[in-house]
């Protein structure tokens, strides 16, 4: 959302797809071993960034794209300190994709797979429980139809 501030705490609803939107992650079956280290990762974030207090919802990862919920200063409270009125890019939203999206593509280089990203990625501030319910049962019914 323009001009809002992705380092507030909240609750955030994104979705990362792979380049040209190629099915890296599996094949509906199983995930891939690529498709594995996408979890990996992912499970890794609130340890990687212990002082934005990242709590990690519903999460799924299809064959060509990642849904997840991921919440930013889960009881309300952001441990990091700002000097200035910018929001420092390396605590924020953006810079959780940026980092997960690089271990990434940076695991399947060192393994001599061939794999991009889709530029940017889609985000949804969560607002309210009716819309964080919603969201996680769309994520939730994606799991059931899956693996």
């Amino acid at each position: 959302m323009k001009g809002y501030d992705y380092s507030l705490p909240g609750k955030y609803f994104i979705t990362i797809c792979t380049g040209n939107r190629k099915k890296y992650f599996g094949d509906g079956e199983k995930l891939s071993c690529l498709g594995q280290i996408v979890r990996q990762e992912w499970l890794k974030t609130p340890d990687i960034r212990k002082d934005m207090n990242i709590t990690l919802d519903e999460f799924v990862i299809m064959p060509d794209h990642f849904h997840a919920i991921i919440i930013i200063g889960g009881d309300g409270r952001i441990t990091m300190h700002r000097d200035s009125t910018f929001a420092p890019q390396s605590k924020n939203l953006a810079s959780i994709v940026r980092g997960f999206k690089s271990a990434v593509t940076t695991w399947a280089r060192k393994n001599q797979i061939s794999f991009f990203w889709q530029p940017r990625y889609y985000d949804h501030i969560i607002r309210n429980n009716i819309q964080l319910h919603r969201i996680r049962n769309y994520i939730k019914n994606h799991q059931n139809n899956l693996w």
